[in-house]
Formats: structure tokens, C-alpha cells, sequence
């Protein structure tokens, strides 16, 4: 019997894909590829009492992931909104953000930034103007504490597929257990499931909002790769750069140190922040050195 559904869960070769009528069955892909993410529709033959076999890949709106030289992490797909959490302890990279947001940007999603552990005063200000940056660009930015007021984020999550992305310590899971209670048990025996022997999210997993849209737990990580990026999408990712770009004098300018360079001009002039065009020039770099490595140069 073939039936319909979305992906909730990875763990290896082994998915556990939440059919459209509310059933769970844990399955595995039809053949040697697995190039499968959390938040995928599939379309999946049942071959027994909680178990089936993937079949088919239905279209993606989305698909967020980080790469370099050698090889691709999916993320998550479908995601209408990545929120990124951040906290006062411990610290967090504001370069990381960046990273992220141009992944984000160039699959077309929504940002929500999340400053997480606001009761911690030590760090407060510090991690206020560390974001300073991207609130100027227009990125929302919201303040709580996941263990006192994690509902302050929920209104945010209603109606959209919300993936939650940060660097390791900064709260993720806590926010999806205190948003979601049934979470804590979950991640508790799948963990045992897989004798991993930890509580800590080790995979993604995508949990339904009683009133309407989707959680996506991530786990924490410390680099994203984006040399699967082009030059001309990385640019097209910095917001700030649109009403600049494809004004150089020259077409094929590579806002280094060209004349007449738009980008550059704007950002001696104050128009954006100069930290954010470095940053490009940094990013860029790398996906090109990434792509070189990858060809064997």
C-alpha cells in the first residue's frame, strides 16, 4: 500500500516519516541513495506494522544545508523560517550568523534571531551589541529566557516550518522542550533507541505546533560551509548589497579593490557596515578555494 508523508526524523539509513493520516513508521530508503532531510515529503510504501520503504521524493520548496570541499550536511527541507538562537553564555560568533543567514537568504526563507538566556545580565549587553548589526539590516531580533518565558517565541512559530539553528550550548532544545513538552520524552527514547547515550540533539526533528506549523530541532554546530554558494548568490544574500550591485563600473568587478566598485564606495561611505563586505570577500574566498580543493587542484 502506498500512502503520503513527511520525514520527522534521521538517524542513518533509518527514517521516521510521519504519514498524512497521523501513523509512524519508521523507514528506510528503496535502493543505495539516502539523500533525504528532515522536513521532506515523501511518498512511502507501507511493508508492515510500523515500518515501510521510501519510494519517491516529492518537490521541495526549501532546502537548507552546509557544505565544504568535500561534502554536503543536509539540514532541513522545507523550512519556511530559520531562527537562530543565540545566548548570553556561552558565547556566541557573529560570523556564524552571517553564515547562516546567507544560507538562509538564498533559499528564500524568513530570519528570526533569538537571544536566549536573557537572565544572565553578565552577557547581556555584549550579546545585544554583537546583534546590533543585524538589526539595522531589518532582522528581527527577540529577547527571552527559554526556562522562563519560551511562549514569547511561539506567536513567531504559528503557521510556519521553523528551523532552529545555533552553534552548541545556546538553548535549542531547551526552547522545544519548553514549547513543546512531549519533545523531552521523545528525544529520551530515541536516544536509547540508538544507545547514544545522550540527551543532546544529535539529529534533527521536526515536531507539530498544536496550534498550527512545525519545530525542527537541530543539532548545535560550530561551522557552516557554504561553498555550495555561488559567487552571484552569496552576493544576492546580503541584503544590504542589492541596491548596489550590478553598478560597478566594470560587470565582472569583484569588489576588491576595483575602481568604481559600488559596493565598495557604498560601504566607505557608511551606507552598510565595511564588517560586512569583508565579510563576503572572507566567504567568497573560501567557496572558491573549497570548489578548487574539490576538483583536485
Amino acid at each position: 500500500m502506498s500512502t503520503y508523508g513527511t520525514l520527522i526524523a534521521a538517524f542513518g539509513r533509518q527514517y521516521e516519516v510521519r504519514t498524512d493520516a497521523g501513523e509512524i513508521l519508521l523507514c528506510v530508503p528503496r535502493g543505495k541513495k539516502s539523500l533525504f532531510a528532515c522536513g521532506d515529503r515523501v511518498q512511502i510504501a507501507v511493508t508492515g506494522p510500523g515500518q515501510g520503504v521510501i519510494d519517491k521524493l516529492l518537490e521541495r520548496t526549501s532546502l537548507l544545508y552546509r557544505s565544504d570541499a568535500w561534502r554536503q550536511k543536509l539540514i532541513a527541507a522545507n523550512a519556511t523560517q530559520v531562527v537562530l538562537v543565540v545566548a548570553t553564555e556561552p558565547s556566541f560568533s557573529d560570523e556564524f550568523l552571517s553564515r547562516c543567514i546567507c544560507a538562509a537568504e538564498s533559499q528564500h526563507q524568513k530570519v528570526l534571531i533569538v537571544l536566549n538566556k536573557i537572565d544572565v545580565l553578565a552577557g547581556l549587553e555584549g550579546a545585544r551589541a554583537q546583534l546590533a548589526t543585524f538589526g539595522r539590516l531589518g532582522y528581527p531580533i527577540l529577547e527571552l529566557s527559554a526556562l522562563d518565558n519560551a511562549n514569547a517565541l511561539r506567536e513567531r512559530l504559528i503557521g510556519e516550518t521553523s528551523l532552529l539553528v545555533g552553534q552548541s550550548g545556546m538553548g535549542k532544545s531547551t526552547l522545544t522542550n519548553a514549547l513543546i513538552p512531549e519533545a523531552r520524552a521523545e528525544t529520551r527514547e530515541i536516544s536509547e533507541f540508538l544507545d547514544t547515550g545522550k540527551h543532546t540533539t544529535t539529529f534533527a526533528r521536526l515536531y507539530p505546533l498544536p496550534e498550527g506549523g512545525g519545530i525542527i530541532d537541530s543539532p548545535g554546530m560550530q561551522t557552516f560551509g557554504l561553498v555550495h554558494l555561488s559567487a552571484e548568490q552569496l552576493e544576492a544574500s546580503f541584503p544590504e548589497f542589492r541596491p548596489y550591485s550590478g553598478h560597478c563600473r566594470f560587470r565582472n568587478c569583484r569588489h576588491d579593490s576595483e575602481p568604481g566598485c559600488a559596493l565598495r564606495e557604498a560601504a566607505e561611505s557608511g551606507r552598510f557596515e565595511m564588517k560586512r563586505l569583508q565579510q563576503f570577500l572572507q566567504f567568497r574566498n573560501e567557496c572558491e578555494q573549497g570548489r578548487r580543493q574539490a576538483q583536485g587542484w
